[in-house]
């Protein structure tokens, strides 16, 4: 991936400022939001926008509108070449609107289609490329089509990983906090790669992130904060620490006792010479459908969606134009085998066992426990942009029909070690 840093550390902040406002205080309702669908979007529009629509849109970018549509060229181009990453742009436009011959050959190369004006016939259309730019993780583009929409604009974007070392699975009970009684599928893994473990000091507080590498060149950062804290601020925090934007102290070098939240640091006995960071952790899916204009000022949307005589987009079209509407449907999983998470964003624009010896080691161990609600955060590991972020609510249940025992004593007692 090569997008400029100017453009992934835009993305980063839309991220953590839209993370911060979406995400409840409470952390009691899960969510994921991908500003990296977003931000190639308000690029194109503020390309085309004048007067105070262009200067909002610009505010939210983080960067001069004149420069826009060459940066979402440019990240929708580097997104794509992400392997594991399906990333796409499309436009569809009625007959009838003629569109600046300038500001559409700017546009990135993707779908280019016409809306009929037949909303049934122009449903099916864009929910069938939604489903196709995603494998069907998205089923349905999240626009409201009106007899006043003449543009769509959207982008689509779907990751598929799978770690380079699987978690085992295994049933188990949550004993305290608010997950307590809850039977859950819990992850299970052992490293000797302590820096996989982190705490950062953040506006929110100290918060721990664990790193799970995945074989693409993404990897997924589970976020924990104090039991008290805010989770949007908590979740914003664990962006900061994952983009290296704050002072953080890995395994390594951390205190012994309790240094960070979910993190229990000592000296323990082993059989193995190398230190031990023993992971336990749930699996989750979160599903989450976003109104981009009910925060219409964190995305520079307040004045262009409103009416005005000239419109708002003069770089667009000659007509008047204004957002009708701007939403995202998304999602994310992650399992003992990898991660996969999806996002459509679209603006409407209208008119062991066995006995063993004491072993023979004293060895740092830690262990990382996310056994109450946590955010999560999907980062291109080479740029470090965020290409997804949520908070887990609900861990997934453990559902006996569906558990498999796929594993041997051999695998069991084989810690994993890398």
């Amino acid at each position: 991936m090569s997008a400029r840093n100017s453009t992934v550390r835009a993305v980063n902040r839309l991220t953590s400022r839209w993370a911060e406002a979406a995400v409840a205080p409470d952390g009691r309702t899960g969510t994921v939001l991908t500003a990296a669908g977003v931000w190639p979007l308000l690029a194109l529009l503020a390309d085309g926008a004048g007067g105070p629509a262009r200067a909002e849109l610009a505010g939210a970018l983080g960067i001069p509108a004149d420069g826009a549509s060459a940066a979402a060229r440019e990240l929708l181009a580097a997104l794509g070449r992400v392997r594991g990453l399906e990333a796409a742009a499309g436009l569809w436009a009625r007959a009838d609107l003629p569109l600046d011959p300038e500001w559409a050959a700017r546009l990135p190369e993707g779908a280019r289609g016409g809306l009929t004006g037949d909303r049934a016939a122009d449903r099916k259309l864009l929910d069938e490329w939604a489903s196709a730019r995603t494998g069907g993780l998205i089923e349905r583009m999240p626009v409201q089509l009106t007899e006043h929409t003449r543009l769509v604009l959207a982008s689509a974007l779907a990751l598929r990983l799978r770690w380079i070392r699987p978690f085992r699975e295994w049933p188990g009970t949550i004993p305290e906090g608010p997950w307590a009684g809850r039977e859950v599928l819990r992850l299970l893994r052992t490293t000797s790669l302590l820096h996989r473990v982190r705490v950062a000091g953040t506006p929110a507080g100290p918060v721990t992130v664990l790193e799970v590498v995945g074989d693409a060149g993404v990897d997924v950062h589970l976020v924990l904060g104090a039991p008290d804290a805010a989770a949007g601020r908590v979740l914003a925090g664990g962006i900061a620490a994952a983009t290296r934007a704050v002072p953080w102290v890995d395994g390594f070098s951390l205190p012994e006792g309790t240094p960070g939240p979910g993190l229990r640091v000592g000296v323990g006995a082993a059989y193995r010479p190398e230190p031990r960071l023993s992971v336990d952790t749930v699996a989750f899916s979160v599903d989450a459908e976003h109104d981009l204009l009910e925060h219409a000022g964190l995305f520079g949307l307040e004045t262009a969606r409103t009416r005005a005589a000239a419109g708002h987009f003069p770089g667009v079209s000659r007509d008047p134009l204004l957002i009708e509407s701007g939403s995202q449907s998304a999602m994310a999983r992650f399992h003992a085998k990898g991660f996969e998470a999806a996002a459509v964003t679209a603006f409407g624009v209208a008119a062991g066992s066995g006995l063993l010896p004491p072993p023979p080691y004293r060895v740092r161990t830690i262990e990382v426990r996310f056994d109450r609600p946590f955010g999560f955060l999907a980062v291109q590991r080479s740029s470090r942009l965020v290409l997804a972020a949520g908070w887990v609510a609900e861990p997934l249940a453990y559902v006996e029909a569906e558990y498999e025992e796929d594993w041997d004593d051999e695998e069991w007692e084989d810690e994993e070690w890398a």
